[in-house]
């Protein structure tokens, strides 16, 4: 098994666990809070199963029907995430609401209230690390969606713990508010892993990634120019296309030889990059 598939059922794992002690402590609380979190848990574990099978197929090679491989299966995932946050976060809101309307905020505040969110927050702080030491080393965004998910996630845990510490003092509403900080939290975070995934999907370059390599181009003695270059992500893999013009002179073995440098050279600058450099004689 790879990090990236053992990553992501260690999180499979781990949301199966969370998922099942808030809703059993809402449940018998009547926690709105918690409620909201054990849905958000839900919703983390199937985003973690798709994740798990989305890191499954993206290591596959590229094949006839698909030449630039599988890796966009990550990005189709996290797409698919963000919105099952977004419907969520719908319910969330307007279950809150109709407490808030109703007046039916009473909840029991136990000390099992404080253990799972506290229990959440220290899994949570566990997995995300784990996610991002893996995401970064395989360049995965269906691992690093994840991570950011759960990281943001101790956060909304700490909005629900304020709410129930204010509960625990009386003020029963604040359980429904800390379940509206929670749905604005996941809305922001499924709007920033909406965008990222669309981004990819519409083969948009990532800020910077042009110039980085544009740079590197225009310090290369070698050639005179270049133009048409082009830049597209899928899942972990970056494929770079330019046309260079080399000096006219220029013998076939010498002007393959320098494409072989340049094509090496922007795998250097960007992790798991397959890159085609086309030479052209200069004219002038």
């Amino acid at each position: 098994m790879t990090s990236k598939k053992k990553a992501a059922l260690i999180s499979i794992i781990a949301a199966v666990f969370l998922t099942t002690m808030k809703f059993i402590v809402g449940i018998l609380t009547s926690s709105m809070g918690i409620i909201s979190e054990a849905l958000h848990s839900l919703l983390d574990l199937l985003a973690a199963v798709i994740t798990f099978v989305s890191v499954s197929i993206s290591d596959k090679p590229a094949d006839k029907e698909h030449q630039y491989g599988h890796g966009k299966i990550e990005n189709l995932s996290a797409f698919f995430e963000s919105i099952l946050l977004v419907i969520t976060c719908v319910w969330i809101i307007y279950e809150a609401i109709s407490r808030l309307i109703s007046g039916n905020t009473a909840i029991r505040v136990t000390v099992w209230s404080y253990l799972v969110v506290l229990t959440a927050m220290a899994v949570d702080i566990g997995r995300s690390r784990m996610l991002f030491k893996v995401a970064k080393r395989d360049n995965s965004q269906a691992l690093e969606a994840d991570a950011i998910h759960f990281s943001t996630d101790i956060l909304s845990s700490g909005v629900v713990l304020l709410g129930l510490i204010c509960a625990n003092f009386g003020y029963h509403k604040a359980d429904a508010i800390s379940a509206l900080g929670v749905a604005v939290i996941v809305l922001g975070i499924s709007y920033r892993l909406g965008k990222r995934a669309i981004d990819v999907l519409l083969d948009k370059v990532p800020d910077g990634l042009t110039e980085k390599v544009e740079s590197r181009l225009k310090s290369n003695k070698d050639i005179v120019c270049y133009h048409d270059l082009k830049i597209r992500v899928a899942g972990p893999d970056t494929f770079v296309e330019v046309n260079v013009h080399i000096h006219p002179h220029t013998d076939l073995e010498t002007a393959h030889c320098i494409c072989s440098r340049i094509e090496k050279d922007i795998a250097s600058l960007i992790p798991r990059c397959t890159s085609v450099v086309h030479a052209e004689p200069d004219n002038g």
